[in-house]
């Protein structure tokens, strides 16, 4: 997509859209990891350090970690990892340089990813249900 053109012509329209395209992606993968962020500091006592930190809490949530299950099943973080990596292309190039064939590809992609991002998340979430019920009904147990 490396053209220029003017804001009505067609070519500048299809860059417009798969500009579009690319947010909804980056977007996609950003709420993915506000979940993510919102598990490790509750539950695993905080974020990764580094500067490829934003990988490291992908690995995370497809490992057991300190008592809790894995949050996602490895074939879903790996999955994701092709979302990770581009939304940290599309926050570090100008529009008109993003492959509207990773895009197109990527979007292909998403449905399942979707569904198997819901499915690990409800799994994760009756497991944290179940927690909870074995908690509040320990006898040692004794709410804040």
């Amino acid at each position: 997509m490396a053209t220029s053109s003017s804001p009505t012509t067609p070519n500048a329209e299809l860059e417009l859209f798969y500009e579009s395209l690319a947010l909804k992606l980056h977007n996609f993968y950003t709420g993915c990891e506000r979940i993510f962020r919102l598990i490790a500091m509750e539950m695993n006592g905080g974020l990764p350090a580094g500067a490829d930190w934003h990988k490291h809490l992908l690995d995370r949530m497809s490992d057991e970690r300190q008592g809790r299950p894995a949050v996602l099943s490895a074939s879903t973080a790996s999955a994701l990892q092709e979302f990770l990596g581009f939304r940290q292309v599309v926050r570090s190039v100008y529009g008109y340089e993003l492959d509207p064939e990773r895009i197109a590809l990527l979007l292909s992609h998403y449905p399942d990813v979707w569904r198997a991002l819901e499915q690990d998340l409800r799994q994760f979430g009756a497991w944290l249900r179940a927690l909870a019920d074995q908690l509040e009904t320990s006898p040692d147990w004794d709410p804040p």
